[in-house]
């Protein structure tokens, strides 16, 4: 590796490290960041499904339904026979799900509340064209 892909290697490390360490703070209710996930497209995406959650996340049907049983059984979110199709369940966060995103969206104001102290405008503009950028082209 070369010494600045070290330096972007070990600087994105420290970034990550921050985020998973307040999604997984979560925890304390049951939720790892996998689940966090869930449930966030789940309240975005109202009316999803395990087929969905399945095709966004590239996970087999089997490893979903391991994720959304707890999830289910700690009333982070719900799930309902639709009621046309009988082999379709539309999953729905509850309350105490919401708390949760509401919680991880109040984190990421205040990331985003300092990083507008630290950076100036013309820095916090390419920072955000240079984020846009890479994530645009990642594909994972």
């Amino acid at each position: 590796m070369k010494p600045i892909e070290k330096n972007f290697f070990d600087t994105f490390t420290d970034f990550q490290c921050l985020i998973l360490a307040h999604m997984n703070r979560g925890d304390i209710n049951g939720i790892t960041a996998s689940h966090y996930n869930i449930i966030e497209f789940i309240l975005r995406k109202k009316g999803s499904t395990g087929k969905e959650i399945s095709s966004a996340f590239k996970i087999t049907p089997a490893a979903v339904s391991k994720q959304l049983k707890p999830l289910i059984n700690n009333d982070f979110i719900t799930q309902e026979q639709d009621e046309t199709d009988r082999r379709k369940f539309i999953l729905s966060v509850t309350e105490k799900g919401k708390f949760v995103v509401e919680n991880s969206e109040t984190f990421r104001k205040k990331i985003t509340q300092q990083t507008t102290t630290i950076l100036s405008p013309a820095e916090l503009e390419q920072f955000n064209y240079l984020l846009s950028k890479v994530l645009s082209e990642i594909k994972l």
